[in-house]
Parts: structure tokens; sequence; C-alpha cells
């Protein structure tokens, strides 16, 4: 088992699930970050500090496709170690759905 991230975290990236990491498997894109599944310990510490339940661990039905989009963005994205301020108006898309289709950006963050 591993954890991801899912299209909760687009437009929101509060990197607080990174200030607790033990392994620093985070990778941060434009607009969302990603866990390294084959970095990620399972331990389960990100999950309850993602304001916007955006962690879940891969065995949960339905997280395929995004097991597969951590994997390969974490790959091509810049690690990140350190909480950073989240943006600005990241509250306006807390409970927005279908940001993916809507926001998702493949360029990469700017990491630590």
């Amino acid at each position: 088992m591993t954890y991801v991230v899912d299209e909760k975290c687009i437009k929101c990236k509060t990197t607080d699930c990174v200030a607790v990491c033990p392994v620093d498997c985070f990778y941060e894109g434009e607009n969302m970050l990603v866990i390294h599944p084959d970095e990620c310990i399972d331990c389960g510490v990100c999950e309850p500090e993602c304001p916007v339940d955006a962690i879940k661990a891969d065995s949960e039905p339905g997280l395929e496709k995004w097991l597969a989009l951590n994997q390969e963005y974490a790959q091509k994205w810049p690690n990140i170690t350190v909480k950073k301020d989240m943006p600005k108006d990241a509250h306006v898309y807390w409970a927005e759905t279908g940001k993916f289709d809507k926001y998702f950006s493949p360029k990469p963050g700017a990491g630590d």
C-alpha cells in the first residue's frame, strides 16, 4: 500500500502534508502535489494533515488513475520537503469538483 494525492489538491496545495512526511516523498507541480509511491513508507501521517482530504490510501477503490498520475509526475517534478504558504485563492477551490479537467497542469512547481 502507498498513499496518493487526488484532484482535491489541484489549486489548493496547502503543503501541510509535506511538513510531516518523514521520508520526503512529496513532489511539487505547478498547482498540485504528488506522492512518489516507491518512496512512501505507508506511515499515513500525511493523510490527516490535508485540510481538503486529498490524500488517500491507494487501496481505496477508484484510485488507479491517481496512483498512475502520482507515479508519473513524482519522476518529473521537483521534490518538496518544507511547508510553503498555500495559494492565496486556495479556499475558493476547496469544494470544487472536476478540477482535473479544468485546471491540471503538467508543469513542475518550484520544489525546495
